[in-house]
């Protein structure tokens, strides 16, 4: 079953809204990677208080999220930007733009950091609580060298110093975890509290330490004490926040920071390699980093694999979004001349998005293989053979495609029962269902959802793929055009 994220829509936006009228009193709004790494002249805006990193090994990620902790005094350059003489000449420079409302309550600040006569320059910095986790996170207790006092049978603690864990701290945990934690305490191991050990006991009231925890569990209870016992305004950075966790505990962790977000204003930039992590996250909150460039909108890590050549796949094909997708991958298989397994199409987020990407694909000279981009007929992009972008036809694909079943669904009726997989006898009820819903719809996104659960909850890929199949075989000459510009495509490839 297809996961759902308990984030209301309402929360979303209220979070965007938010941050597009600049109301905190501390935040990281842009960042620009003027020359660091490989990347020159790349922007990245914080649009929403939580921001993923996605991108493949190599891409990047890592370097984004030091240049955002860097933009504090908390954080130094070194801790991510090391430099090792000559060979690490393209750490240089990155601008940022601020909110500080002590220092300045209309306007954003900007500040730089750059590296000159051999030590790093940070401008008059402003100074944020920073909550940092890196991927040292989730190294096992027995191999923490502050633990190794604790490895003892001898070891022990006066009661005072063992305290119960809060109770929001506890809630939030056992919802990420997906189990009851209320009996788990923390050990001050240190008079100052900096060394700490967990405890946790079973259902059976047999307690253990974290010695015999679980190194994602460890790590999670931790990283929520901490983040809860920040003042509002903090900024969070989690590196690899998959690391350790099951794929719900991904998603769970994600929805967490987006409910603090909004409980206490913090700030919080991840980076991942998980498509789990992103389900939670509107599309501005996602930024990929890719062969030295970044671009906001939803990717997934197949879709980045294809953009940075990491495939075997004789041709790319990039959508506005899953549907449009789909109707390629109609059209494709329609044609038993075409090696389908040869081609891989990925529906993005967005027109904008799914022609950046296109564009920077074939540009890019790393990558062998080419790509084609198809928009939707009511795209603001533009169709450019050059940049090998197309458009689909009519304007909004999922009522296109409706409208051309729903003009023939006298003849239709029948063989749209047998495609969603009901008997032919049925027709007359597919018939009403198909009228009904077009005449009942407020949101066209939802038309084959509708008509699933009215025609006995089949599910919407399999009502999305009946109307699409059976739009295929009534409409060669609308395929054949779609195709054109594939074939040429695959014939250029063959031919090289």
């Amino acid at each position: 079953m297809e996961y759902r994220s308990e984030i209301r829509e309402s929360q979303i936006n209220t979070l965007l809204e938010k941050v597009e009228n600049g109301n905190y009193g501390k935040y990281l709004a842009s960042l620009k990677l003027v020359r660091i790494r490989g990347f020159a002249n790349e922007s990245v805006k914080f649009d929403f208080p939580v921001t993923a990193i996605v991108g493949p090994n190599g891409g990047g990620k890592t370097t984004v999220l030091g240049a955002a902790a860097c933009a504090y005094k908390e954080i130094k350059p070194g801790r991510f930007f090391t430099k090792s003489g000559k060979f690490d000449n393209s750490m240089r420079e990155w601008k940022n733009e601020l909110i500080d409302k002590k220092k300045n309550n209309r306007e954003f600040i900007k500040r730089s950091a750059q590296f000159k006569n051999l030590k790093w320059s940070r401008e008059d910095l402003l100074t944020r609580n920073v909550s940092l986790f890196d991927v040292s996170r989730t190294i096992s207790a027995n191999e923490r060298k502050e633990l190794k006092q604790c490895a003892s049978s001898t070891f022990k603690v006066e009661e005072n110093k063992i305290k119960e864990l809060e109770q929001q701290v506890s809630n939030a945990i056992g919802k990420i975890l997906g189990k009851d934690i209320s009996n788990y305490s923390q050990i001050l191991v240190s008079d100052k509290g900096r060394i700490t050990l967990l405890t946790g006991k079973t259902d059976q009231g047999v307690e253990y330490s974290e010695f015999h925890f679980g190194a994602g569990e460890s790590s999670i209870i931790r990283m929520i004490i901490s983040i809860e016992s920040c003042q509002e305004n903090s900024l969070v950075l989690i590196e690899e926040i998959e690391n350790g966790l099951h794929p719900l505990a991904t998603m769970r962790l994600v929805e967490y920071l987006i409910e603090v977000a909004e409980r206490k204003k913090i700030q919080a930039i991840f980076t991942t390699h998980s498509n789990d992590a992103l389900i939670p996250l509107p599309n501005k909150a996602i930024w990929a980093s890719i062969g030295n460039k970044i671009v906001q909108g939803k990717l997934n890590i197949k879709s980045l694999r294809a953009i940075t050549g990491q495939v075997s796949s004789q041709l790319a094909i990039f959508t506005e979004d899953s549907f449009s997708a789909m109707w390629i991958q109609t059209v494709l298989s329609s044609d038993e001349e075409i090696q389908y397994e040869s081609i891989e199409v990925h529906g993005l987020e967005g027109d904008g998005t799914a022609a950046k990407i296109n564009k920077y694909h074939n540009q890019n000279p790393s990558v062998k293989i080419p790509s084609l981009c198809y928009i939707d007929g009511d795209s603001e992009q533009h169709e450019n053979e050059i940049d090998k972008v197309y458009r689909l036809p009519g304007e909004m694909p999922e009522s296109y495609i409706y409208l051309r079943i729903k003009e023939n669904i006298d003849v239709l009726s029948g063989e749209l029962a047998v495609c969603l997989h009901k008997p032919y006898e049925l027709q007359d009820k597919v018939k009403r269902v198909v009228n009904d819903t077009w005449i009942t719809n407020r949101d066209r996104h939802l038309l084959f959802s509708q008509v699933g659960k009215s025609l006995g909850y089949i599910s919407e890929e399999v009502v999305k793929s009946a109307f699409l199949s059976l739009w295929a075989q009534k409409n060669p000459n609308e395929v054949g055009t779609i195709l054109v510009p594939i074939k040429k495509m695959i014939e250029l490839t063959e031919n090289k």
